[in-house]
């Protein structure tokens, strides 16, 4: 490739059209996508601005290597004045520690080399105390520091910086947290010895070295070298020894010029990408919003179109395919999603049988006698049900002998080959495993009979990662549940599967979510289950809605495998024409 930097500007589609799901488990703001193509060109040009690929050389400009003897008098000078220490000799560089090719008026050296510290004091008087969370790592600057006085002082607070000094984070230094201190502080600043401190010599810019740290070159270096898993982190010596290419002068001027020119394109462009995603976000939310707010199928019908016409562009996101997901769960729970048909027994008289035979098993002495539930209000509905429809309490279609019930409140220490126990992590509605991964003993599991598993229950978690769903294979049969579950059998005049498509739509699940008390996590109380509002359509209708759900959600699984594969292959665009600009 003959200009390298050419990638950046041709292919800005690329950049800004590659974007993928951020892990839950991942660090940063909270933002559910992330704006890889983006990420990969901030990395690309600093890597192509280190490597001397970003702007041309100038053949009539003094060699790098001038500048560093000036350097090497200026260090004299600074240890004969007594302003630094004498450093000790430094390793003389192989050839195979060189990370690339240096353009013929570039060198390298190591970190050390570049400049020096101020050493380190202990407050004795009010300073500006400089830590981690003072800096604004991606601008390279001090944001936000402290005054403290002497007494206030943290014991961390030790390294003197100055105007033009650049501070490296060595504790976690993936989060990249380094700045340069461009201004002179008042009272006299001190950064925190998590940070290595490089003042450079005259003639090698701090916010050229700043640019070199964050560059992926000097990423891997460390990623060599550091140690720890939890907190990962290198030393001083460590980071003293890494290498820096050093340009003439007046290009590294030139090359930080054009690194903020690019980086503001790059702010543009995720500007841009945010304000698209939430743009997009806010069309498709207020157009599903609009199937299930339709007050007759006329309504009900248009809003389809609205959708049905712009589909191609409206899904075409995980989340977006997530939103049409629930809305197709929650127009089924609203009677919205298939034709009723006026010929099926209504779910009055369903509920009546329910009633009827549970008065038997209480007579016969299998349940017991519950609570009665309060008469459903007119506050408490949400919406209007179709005709053959009713309204109930969850727990008016549960199977009496088999309450809702938590489990297994303390477990005690896991057994060897004891009772297989249920926990929240074991929950999965298409997938669970052959057994659960802990046991509990035979004493424990002989106090909680009532949460016994039989094979076919569905459990819900109540503690901590509320409304998360599961079903138990009949593999689980004689195992018990954690108290962090509820078990959920609905009646036998139910479809079990329609239940399942009611708990997990919004509907429920707002509520159960909305309901909950904080203690040590978030808590579900049975009582709040067993009570929550429920509709009910005829049971020849549940049966037609499951099939309907089942049809439609599969397509949205299509829809979404084919959304990952386009999207996997934006990102390998990406990656590739990262690898294509720096061979």
């Amino acid at each position: 490739m003959k200009n390298p930097s050419t990638v950046i500007t041709d292919h800005l589609d690329t950049w800004s059209s590659a974007i993928r799901a951020k892990s839950s488990a991942g660090r940063g703001s909270g933002k559910k996508q992330e704006f890889y193509g983006t990420m990969k060109l901030r990395e690309l040009i600093l890597e192509l601005a280190v490597r001397g690929l970003l702007v041309p050389q100038d053949p009539t400009e003094e060699p790098s290597s001038e500048l560093l003897k000036r350097c090497a008098k200026q260090e004299s000078q600074l240890v004969i004045s007594h302003k630094i220490r004498r450093k000790k000799p430094l390793p003389k560089i192989k050839e195979s520690e060189m990370p690339f090719e240096l353009p013929s008026s570039w060198s390298w050296i190591r970190l050390a080399e570049a400049g020096y510290d101020w050493g380190q004091k202990t407050p004795d008087s009010d300073f500006t105390y400089i830590d981690v969370g003072a800096i604004d790592k991606e601008r390279g600057f001090i944001s936000a520091p402290s005054v403290l006085s002497a007494s206030e002082a943290p014991s961390r607070a030790r390294k003197v910086v100055k105007n033009g000094t650049v501070i490296y984070s060595t504790i976690r230094p993936y989060l990249l947290n380094i700045a340069v201190v461009s201004e002179s502080f008042n009272p006299e600043p001190i950064a925190s010895t998590a940070f290595s401190i490089i003042h450079p010599f005259e003639g090698i810019d701090a916010f050229f070295v700043y640019h070199y740290l964050r560059s992926p070159s000097f990423v891997r270096y460390v990623e060599s070298c550091q140690t720890g898993i939890a907190y990962p982190a290198i030393n001083d010596k460590q980071f003293y020894s890494g290498l820096l290419p050093v340009p003439p002068d007046k290009e590294q001027r030139r090359i930080i010029a054009k690194v903020d020119e690019l980086m503001a394109l790059c702010d543009q462009l995720e500007q841009q990408q945010e304000d698209g995603v939430r743009m997009h976000g806010t069309l498709v939310q207020t157009l599903l919003g609009a199937l299930t707010s339709a007050s007759d199928r006329g309504q009900f019908a248009e809003a389809w179109q609205r959708i049905a016409y712009y589909f191609d562009i409206l899904f075409t996101t995980e989340s977006s395919i997530d939103q049409l997901k629930q809305t197709i769960l929650e127009l089924a729970v609203m009677g919205k999603l298939i034709e009723q048909d006026p010929e099926d027994e209504p779910a009055s008289k369903l509920l009546t049988k329910i009633a009827t035979e549970n008065a038997k098993l209480l007579r016969s002495g299998k349940i017991k006698r519950q609570k009665p539930l309060s008469h459903i209000s007119d506050d408490e509905l949400q919406f209007q049900l179709p005709d053959l429809w009713e309204w109930c309490r969850f727990d008016q279609i549960i199977d009496q002998e088999y309450p809702i019930a938590y489990g297994v409140l303390v477990p005690g220490p896991e057994v060897n080959g004891g009772v297989p126990l249920v926990r929240v992590a074991d929950l999965d509605i298409f997938s669970p495993s052959e057994k659960p991964e802990k046991s509990i003993s035979n004493e424990v599991d002989a106090q909680y009979n009532r949460t016994r598993v039989i094979g076919g229950e569905i459990f819900m978690a109540v503690v901590g990662s509320i409304g998360k769903l599961g079903v138990a294979p009949m593999s689980w049969a004689g195992a018990n549940i954690a108290r962090a579950l509820c078990r959920i059998l609905p009646n036998k005049n139910i479809f079990k599967p329609y239940i399942l498509i009611l708990l997990q739509s919004d509907f429920m699940q707002k509520g159960f979510r909305s309901d909950t008390r904080v203690l040590a996590q978030p808590t579900l109380n049975i009582g709040l289950i067993r009570a929550a509002v429920t509709p009910i359509p005829p049971l020849a209708e549940q049966h037609r809605i499951v099939a309907k759900v089942d049809e439609l959600v599969t397509l949205c699984d299509r829809l979404k495998a084919g959304h990952k594969t386009a999207q996997t292959t934006q990102l390998h665009l990406a990656d590739c024409l990262v690898e294509a600009a720096i061979r």
